[in-house]
């Protein structure tokens, strides 16, 4: 299965595992558990990850071996509704700063995003530095949220350290846009794209370089641009809940 599953963090489910799986999947059949998360292996197949009701071995904690189950999608089916979570009215928004902090203002994206992580967020909201790891970005996605703020160093020729925001839908990307950093913004959304039902909104704030040349360190013109981003994501994410 290469399309994501309608399945998310937190949902109560049971178990019908297929009849050719293993004694331990087979002693799970009728079972009632929690989804812990929606993985993907490197040939594109899901997996429903899950913690099983009455399992001892939970408290020890989700990831450590044993305790944590994966069914293919067609294995698990939602619980009935009165069974599920009560879902909370706030939105969950992720602030991923993006970019190469050896490439001069390409660390645009990085540096906002770890002034984001030390400082204090609205609920619901929550910030990562992805660097150039845009698998890991992809891979975060799986998990629901309403909406994703990608902060990146962005060429669209306009004046340096200018702020901009945009929908990616647009395609005001710039010239650079194929393979930005070494982050494959189009894999990203093409990712997003495959969500379906769960797909997040999507934001782009960027900054326009002055350099992405191989040095470390943001030029002046980014680097006053920094706070004013964050100003604006803050200003965003409020609004937003």
């Amino acid at each position: 299965m290469t399309t994501a599953p309608q399945f998310r963090k937190g949902d109560r489910v049971r178990l019908r595992p297929h009849a050719r799986s293993d004694v331990f999947d087979l002693a799970l059949a009728g079972r009632s558990a929690t989804v812990s998360s929606v993985e993907r292996d490197i040939e594109g197949r899901f997996y429903i990850a899950v913690l099983v009701d009455d399992d001892p071995g939970v408290s020890i904690g989700p990831r450590r071996p044993g305790h944590r189950f994966f069914f293919a999608p067609e294995e698990v089916e939602l619980a009935p509704a009165e069974e599920q979570p009560v879902e909370s009215a706030r939105r969950t928004i992720l602030v991923a700063g993006i970019g190469n902090i050896f490439l001069g203002d390409d660390a645009f994206g990085v540096e906002v995003a770890q002034r984001l992580v030390r400082s204090e967020l609205p609920e619901g909201a929550r910030a990562v530095d992805y660097g150039i790891r845009s698998v890991h970005l992809i891979y975060d996605l799986l998990e629901p949220i309403d909406e994703l703020i990608i902060v990146d160093a962005v060429d669209r020729k306009e004046p340096p350290g200018s702020i901009f925001v945009f929908d990616p839908e647009q395609g005001a990307f710039g010239d650079d846009s194929g393979d930005l950093h070494g982050v494959d913004l189009h894999a990203v959304l093409a990712a997003i794209d495959q969500l379906g039902e769960r797909r997040p909104r999507v934001r782009i704030v960027g900054c326009q370089p002055v350099e992405l040349g191989a040095h470390i360190g943001l030029s002046a013109e980014v680097e006053d641009a920094v706070e004013k981003s964050i100003s604006l994501i803050r200003r965003i994410l409020c609004e937003s809940n």
